[in-house]
């Protein structure tokens, strides 16, 4: 078996150090995790990398991660911008110190400069420094809201987006062509200090970012009125959201901001929570308790790399914290800095909203009213950047205002290409002292936003099948589902089906067959009647297939009625 030729080949390797050799030979009698470990290389996708910390080929460690650096370099070297440099960020997880000074020491060793965070950042402001310092490319050490055994390597592109083609594919194969560890250059730091390549970066940076969200302020005079009597209590979940997000609400005069102490620090060992994710509602448990106690208005949470922002607010009928998904609190944020805009002359004729295909539908008719184009794209907010990157480069393209996808994650503006919960809190804060000066909490203009367009509900299924049988499990799903045309989901209609991966979208009523008109990718997706919708995808970074649902419902009660069915019937279809 091959597995077994290479976990031999770690276990005796040169390459390899004494305690990664300590390691796999402390489980020399365990068959299932040697094959676990070995039976396929951690890979190189679209995402970059992401796994369990370990040694082995299926497994986060120094090895995985510097063939990954080592294929990056050999491509940035064929382009030609060494020169510009690579800017290297990481989150509060375990090894992430490691791993990043590792990749900077790879980089460094092919005679590519990096300019390497002093200490953790989070993710937008890796991708606000790729722009700011003119880099060529940026690396984040991160595995998100993942679990903590888990860790990741994203690549950012010169625009500050994450890689999409064709470069992710020129990466990618120059990734598969280093067959052999020994292939990875060295360089000690001191002697990659000497030569000026390893350079270190951090207040500076911080402070042109800050800027830059202040920038984006629409009603700074309210904030000074309602938002120094705003309550607002956050949590950082262990990760690097703390001390910008504190900043940014200082200095622009939130004075009542309550840090859950107990989630204040950051530890990758994430101690208070399961699963360092705000979409989890357990992870909210200690911001709650503290809201209660200080009659909080807004609780707040980022996930480790502070990319994601769930939110819980007060209901004014009830009293009680009701939690928002991330479909809501960013079409709040849509909703508040576009009626402003527009209140305020500001609104841009040639403006447009981005989202994602399995976002809300509610973002369509937000963006109607405002006379925005509206434009949907792929999962991963990649696709989002390239939106703005495309329009950027044209004489007169369009402007971009707002994109979200429903994992949690906006960005309000283009000062990065990247899902920003930082300027997210920011801008949930200022819209809360707004509200807050017309009697109204966040949760009250939430039920007046569905009230105005119609309640829209989305919801999301994700069944996870481990190891190699489960990804070949997740493989015949999707094929059953693509190779058997569904006419009938529950009680509603197919009225349009859309197989990205084959660019086919048919007309279930015609029979019309037309383009997607978007990159190709294992996405299958239902256009029902009534406004809804499913879709239906494997996960790009976990052992995960992922099933999506969205309806419109007259009330909170019916749609939330229509979705749970919906849900349920889906489910059984993918079985």
């Amino acid at each position: 078996m091959e597995y077994l030729e290479e976990y031999k080949k770690w276990c005796e390797g040169e390459e390899f150090d004494e305690e990664t050799k300590k390691e796999l030979l402390s489980i020399k009698d365990n068959g299932a995790e040697i094959e676990d470990r070995f039976y396929r290389e951690l890979e190189f996708g679209t995402a970059g990398l992401r796994g369990i910390i370990g040694a082995g080929t299926n497994r986060m460690n120094k090895y995985v991660v510097g063939k990954a650096t080592q294929g990056l370099a050999n491509y940035i070297l064929e382009q030609g911008t060494q020169d510009k440099g690579v800017v290297i960020s990481y989150d509060s997880r375990r090894m992430s110190p490691e791993f990043s000074k590792h990749t900077a020491l790879v980089l460094n060793a092919n005679g590519i400069k990096t300019y390497l965070f002093d200490k953790l950042r989070a993710v937008p402001e890796l991708s606000f420094a790729v722009r700011e310092l003119g880099c060529t490319a940026g690396i984040m050490i991160t595995a998100s809201h993942n679990k903590p055994q888990y860790n990741g390597y994203k690549v950012y592109w010169e625009d500050g987006a994450q890689i999409i083609s064709p470069v992710d594919k020129g990466i990618m194969d120059k990734v598969k062509a280093i067959t052999d560890y020994k292939q990875i250059k060295e360089i000690s730091e001191e002697e990659a200090r000497k030569s000026g390549l390893f350079n270190i970066i951090g207040k500076e940076i911080d402070d042109r970012y800050i800027e830059e969200l202040k920038k984006c302020v629409l009603n700074k005079e309210i904030i000074k009125t309602y938002g120094k009597d705003l309550k607002i209590v956050y949590t950082p979940l262990h990760g690097t959201g703390k001390e910008m997000v504190q900043r940014i609400l200082r200095e622009l005069g939130f004075e009542k901001v309550y840090t859950v102490p107990e989630q204040e620090e950051p530890d990758g060992n994430f101690p208070t929570v399961d699963y360092p994710n705000p979409e989890a509602k357990e992870a909210f448990k200690l911001a709650l308790e503290l809201a209660a106690k200080v009659d909080a208005d807004v609780v707040l949470a980022t996930d480790p790399d502070a990319d994601r922002l769930g939110i819980y607010a007060k209901d004014t009928k009830t009293g009680k914290y009701m939690d928002f998904t991330g479909n809501m609190s960013a079409l709040l944020i849509a909703e508040y800095r576009l009626s402003q805009l527009k209140e305020k002359g500001m609104l841009p004729e040639n403006g447009m909203l981005v989202s994602t295909i399995v976002s809300s539908n509610l973002a369509g008719a937000i963006a109607k009213k405002y006379n925005l184009e509206f434009r949907e794209v792929l999962t991963g907010f990649k696709y989002i950047g390239e939106q703005i990157r495309i329009e950027e480069q044209k004489q007169n393209g369009k402007k971009y205002l707002f994109g979200f996808e429903e994992s949690y994650g906006c960005l309000i503006s283009d000062y990065a290409r990247d899902k920003d919960a930082i300027s997210a809190v920011m801008s949930l804060c200022e819209a809360a002292s707004f509200y807050k000066s017309k009697g109204l909490t966040l949760w009250d203009k939430m039920i007046d936003i569905f009230e105005t367009y119609g309640y829209y509900k989305e919801g999301q299924i994700s069944i996870t099948l481990e190891g190699s049988s489960g990804a070949e499990k997740i493989k015949q799903m999707m094929e059953n589902l693509r190779n058997n045309l569904i006419t009938k989901i529950g009680d509603y209609k197919v009225l349009v089906f859309k197989d990205i991966s084959k660019d086919i979208v048919k007309d279930m009523e015609t029979k019309e067959i037309s383009n997607a008109n978007l990159p190709k990718s294992n996405v299958l997706y239902y256009v029902l009647e009534n406004d809804a919708w499913c879709c239906v995808r494997p996960s790009g970074t976990e052992p995960k297939i992922k099933l999506y649902v969205g309806v419109k419902g007259n009330s909170m009660e019916d749609a939330e009625k229509q979705l749970e069915t919906l849900k349920n019937d889906l489910r059984e279809l993918v079985k």
